[in-house]
């Protein structure tokens, strides 16, 4: 028995000074008190305001579980692009939640929220020209006229793989800034950019003389989600119940029509007509929740995902 006794001396012990050598490594554990904090990429440009919609998103699903999960802090770490986001979020480093267009590749990496966060609107493309080659575009009207002019993407956006897939001549450039000035240079003909992205573009390039082409657009099934890292599943469960208590609720809709970076598109772009090309999303992932309606926007009467 005074054995017995002293190995469990012993254990409490060892039990004690472990915890002491964790606490004065690592710091305490959080209280119940202490808000978990939510790190995303840090924005390109301050007044992006296309970011910015995905922070605010992000905020209001945030705040839909404080009650249930706690407070938190969302944080800017570094500017990344998107491979580099990716590829930091998969091994759990810098960043834990990126917004982000689906692919196959991509889920396979990372944890989606299918949820999409602009219901589908950024596979609506317009596209962003030079000033000079207005009237050429105007002048389009088949998807065979069209694909006789080059796109500009990023290297790494699965929009490039979906273009190509459809027979278009895409031209690639490592980092975004660099679009716009290989698109003033003539290196491609037209850019194509969410249907929230262009305006706050050309403006902020307004010495390319660039302007947003008026009569055109491609659709492609092509969602935004939030991304967290496989292991993550307490924060994407979370993002999840807070996205969706959001769309019940009628909040996400709020978000979605009065943002300053959505303004635009239903002021100013026009969408129900321009010509509109529809392309395969050879991309899309078969769990994509495209029967459910009210996960979408369709500005064209009768499009459907």
């Amino acid at each position: 028995m005074k054995n017995f006794r002293r190995k469990i001396h012993l254990r409490t012990v060892f039990a004690a000074f472990l915890t002491v050598l964790l606490v004065g490594l690592f710091g305490p554990p959080p209280s119940e008190g202490t808000p978990t904090i939510i790190r995303h990429t840090a924005m390109v440009n301050p007044n992006d305001t296309r970011s910015q919609y995905y922070i605010d998103m992000l905020h209001l699903a945030l705040s839909k579980t404080r009650d249930t999960q706690g407070d938190f802090v969302v944080q800017g770490t570094t500017q990344m692009n998107q491979s580099q986001a990716i590829h930091n979020l998969s091994r759990n480093l810098w960043i834990d939640v990126l917004w982000t267009m689906t692919s196959v590749e991509r889920e396979e990496l990372l944890l989606p929220v299918r949820i999409p966060l602009l219901k589908g609107l950024l596979g609506h493309r317009i596209f962003i020209v030079r000033r000079a080659d207005k009237e050429r575009f105007a002048r389009i009207e088949t998807l065979d006229e069209l694909k006789r002019f080059s796109a500009g993407q990023g290297h790494d956006w699965p929009d490039t793989a979906i273009l190509k897939a459809n027979g278009f001549n895409v031209t690639t450039a490592s980092t975004y800034p660099g679009l716009f000035d290989m698109l003033q240079m003539e290196r491609f003909d037209f850019f194509p950019r969410g249907v929230n992205e262009p305006w706050n573009e050309v403006v902020r390039h307004a010495d390319k003389d660039l302007i947003v082409e008026p009569t055109l657009m491609l659709y492609y099934p092509a969602p935004t989600y939030f991304f967290v890292n496989k292991e993550n599943t307490a924060l994407a469960e979370r993002l999840e119940k807070g996205l969706k208590t959001a769309v019940e609720d009628g909040s996400f809709d709020e978000l979605f029509r009065t943002h300053p970076a959505n303004i635009p598109i239903f002021e100013q772009a026009n969408l129900s007509g321009r010509k509109l090309f529809v392309l395969e999303n050879p991309l899309l992932p078969p769990p994509t929740p495209l029967d459910v309606p009210e996960y979408w926007y369709f500005p064209v009467e009768g499009r459907k995902p």
